[in-house]
Parts: structure tokens; sequence; C-alpha cells
């Protein structure tokens, strides 16, 4: 893949959001089938060269957004609430009317969050062994949605640096209060505390079955992961760490048997069998669930509660290009989650680069073709089209969705 220089952007941006953004499904998105005034509402913000910013922008419609990026050519784009007027108006409002009225729940899960629990990279680097970190957070966040929270429409993206992101979009959950976003983080939470606090995660009997689940999760991952990647009880210095959070009871014991193990995976086999022992014990304070507890402190999801409670909060977008590292802030597709890479993602210099082959051939036969058209053939000859089919997959099943609780309300209201 051709190497991104961050000085070719703004040479690269103009050829982006002209043939390779998607902008018809995009559009599609936030218009939610035309509920009104939802489009003209939305607030966006761009980030400019020289990190200008710029806040409480809206458009009329996706084609003005669309003419409105190809002519600024923005280094980023955040997506905010639906506001009571349109947000380019904010001043013209009286004081304290101007109001967020919907949004997406979102969740953003960074890399940087799990510092203490990752000997690899620290800070925005990333590598494929932290990486798991990721996958495992999107499983056991978005089975949790699905089967607990009962949400259907969901849109996960990577970042296009050391995270991912997550969009819920249902209706209902649009109109979310605050109050009710907050404590949906607060269900998805269990590692408490900050860089002060050695033991983060404190399970109670009985477990609750969301933490069973994501126990069950966190197992498939775990070896390779924790015990292999990360080597948790590779050395006195680790193990220390790993033993910090389990009953005093059990530390002398496997202090003096670790040396004798050959590696951690023979270390945590012994630490396992050692608190399974105790498990069915009873105990003044119930069954020992320490070893779970160095699983969930190790591999379970980081989440910032500001960013989902809050309606007033932006958002990356999807399709934003990096600027640091130029990747595109791709779709997960979650029947692939296991094998995404965040190396192979596309980069806007290998797209530009995909559009010049392909075209080199075939640019007279597109001439008679209409912009829209050609743009929707030009990102289909680049690595961006299998993200966008994932995207248009994602608004297709809402729309579907959509067409269906119509004509569930249709019928009803022939059955009166």
């Amino acid at each position: 893949m051709a190497p991104f220089e961050p000085a070719a952007l703004p040479e690269l941006l103009p050829v982006f959001y002209r043939r390779l953004f998607p902008h018809g499904p995009y559009g599609r998105w936030l218009s939610y089938g035309g509920v009104k005034n939802y489009f003209q509402l939305r607030e966006f913000s761009f980030t400019l060269r020289d990190d200008v910013y710029l806040r409480f922008q809206s458009f009329s419609s996706p084609q003005e957004l669309e003419r409105e990026l190809q002519k600024i050519n923005p280094y980023k784009i955040d997506i905010g609430a639906v506001y009571s007027h349109r947000p380019n108006q904010h001043n013209t409002v009286h004081l304290g009317a101007f109001q967020p009225q919907e949004k997406e729940l979102v969740f953003d899960i960074d890399m940087t969050d799990y510092d203490d629990v990752r000997s690899c990279c620290s800070s925005a680097d990333i590598c494929s062994k932290c990486w798991t970190l990721m996958t495992i957070a999107v499983r056991i966040i978005d089975r949790a949605l699905v089967e607990d929270l009962g949400v259907r429409h969901r849109l996960w993206v990577y970042s296009g640096r050391r995270g991912v992101h997550c969009w819920v979009c249902d209706d209902a959950v649009r109109k979310w209060s605050p109050a009710l976003r907050a404590a949906a983080v607060e269900y998805l939470s269990l590692v408490k505390g900050g860089a002060d606090t050695v033991k983060k995660v404190n399970l109670s009997h009985p477990v609750h079955p969301f933490i069973r689940h994501s126990v069950n999760v966190v197992e498939k991952y775990f070896e390779e992961y924790a015990l292999r990647g990360q080597d948790i009880l590779g050395s006195p210095e680790k193990w220390d760490k790993v033993l910090a959070l389990i009953p005093e009871e059990h530390r002398e014991a496997l202090q003096a048997e670790f040396p004798r193990r050959k590696d951690s995976v023979q270390r945590w086999e012994l630490l396992r069998a050692r608190l399974e022992r105790t498990r069915g014990r009873p105990a003044a304070q119930g069954p020992c669930y320490a070893d779970w507890e160095v699983m969930l402190q190790f591999c379970f999801p980081r989440l910032d509660i500001n960013v989902s409670k809050g309606l007033n909060h932006l958002l990356k977008s999807p399709f934003s290009v990096h600027p640091k590292t130029g990747r595109v802030s791709v779709p997960l597709d979650l029947q692939r989650l296991d094998q995404f890479d965040p190396f192979a993602v596309p980069t806007i210099t290998s797209l530009c680069q995909e559009l010049d082959t392909a075209n080199s051939d075939g640019e007279q036969e597109d001439g008679g073709a209409t912009e829209p058209k050609r743009r929707t053939r030009d990102y289909k000859k680049t690595s961006l089209a299998p993200y966008v089919r994932v995207f248009e997959q994602f608004v297709e099943g809402m729309e579907s969705a959509r067409r269906g609780e119509r004509i569930r309300r249709s019928d009803l209201q022939g059955d009166f």
C-alpha cells in the first residue's frame, strides 16, 4: 500500500470528496426516511486545514452538504445532534431556545484507555496484538445492545487510527434523554476507577447474565491475546500485577509455584485451578470470581460515558479521512470482524492511486456518464467498495424496517 504523506492531503481531498465519498447512502442514512426537517436540523462540524474549526453547520439537503464538502474539502467531519432550530441560524434564536432534540446513541472506544493493561503499545500506537481488545469490545457491546437492550440498527465504524465508534440508530433510541443514555452506558460498564485504583473490576454473587456473557466472549480470546500476546504472567514483575487482583490468601502459594511453570499459559492454568476449587465453597462474602475479574480487567470494553450521554457531543463521521494516518473511517462487517485489519484499511493515497490506475484506460468510455453514476462506478473500482457495501446494507436494513413498520401500522388501522 502506498505510504501516506499528510502534506498531500490538500490535493487528495478534492478527489476523495468528488469521486469516492459515498454521498448517496450517506444522505439516506441521515435523512431517516425523510422525517420532516430532520436533515436540515442536524449539526455538522468541519475541521479545515491548519485546524480551523467550524461548528453549527447545517444544510437544507444531502445535495447541499455534498456541494459544500466538495467546495471546502474538510480534513475532518463530525456529526452532532438534531436541534430545535437550524444550527447555522443558532445565533438568531432566542437564548435558551436552541436545544438538541435527538441524536443517535454513540459509543467511542479508544485504545489509549487500555494503556494500563497492554504492554505491546501505548498512547496512540496500536498493533495486531492489542487490536484484539477492539474486537472483544465490539463483540461484548454489540451482543448486549441487541439481546439485552433490544436495539436493531447499529453501525460500527473504525475510527481511522486507534479505536472504534458505534452509532445506534433506532428511532426510539434517538429520542432517549441524557439520563437514559447514561443508564445504558452504566449497564455496559464494569471497569471502574482511575490510574490509582489497582482493582477495577469487583464481582458479587449472583453474577449478572451480562457479565457471564462477557466472560464467555473474553474466554475465546484470552489465551491468544493476554497470555501469549501480552504475556501477562511472563515475569515476576508482570505476575505481581495480576496477583494483586486476587484474594490475599492465594497469593503466597502462587508466587511460590509460578517460577516452576514454563510460561503464562501454564501459570494461568494453575491460578484458575486454585480459584475454581474455592468457587463452590461457602464464604461469608460469597463465591470467589477473582479469575473472571482479572480477565475482565484486562479485556473488558472501556467506555467514555460523556461521549454517550451528551446530546450535544459530536463524533467523527463515517468515511472521514484521518489526517494523521490517511486511513478512511470505514464501517466494520461484523460477519468478518475477526479478520479486520486496521493496517489494511484503504488510505486516501492508495484510493487515489487505484482510481488513476482504473481510469487510465477507461476514461473515454465514461465520457457520457452523468457525475453521480460515474462517481458510483468510481468507488466501486477501488478497495473502498466492500466497506461502502457494508454501509449500504446497514442503510437498506433501516429502510426495510421502516417500510415494514408502515405496513404494520396500515394493517392495524384497517382492522378498525
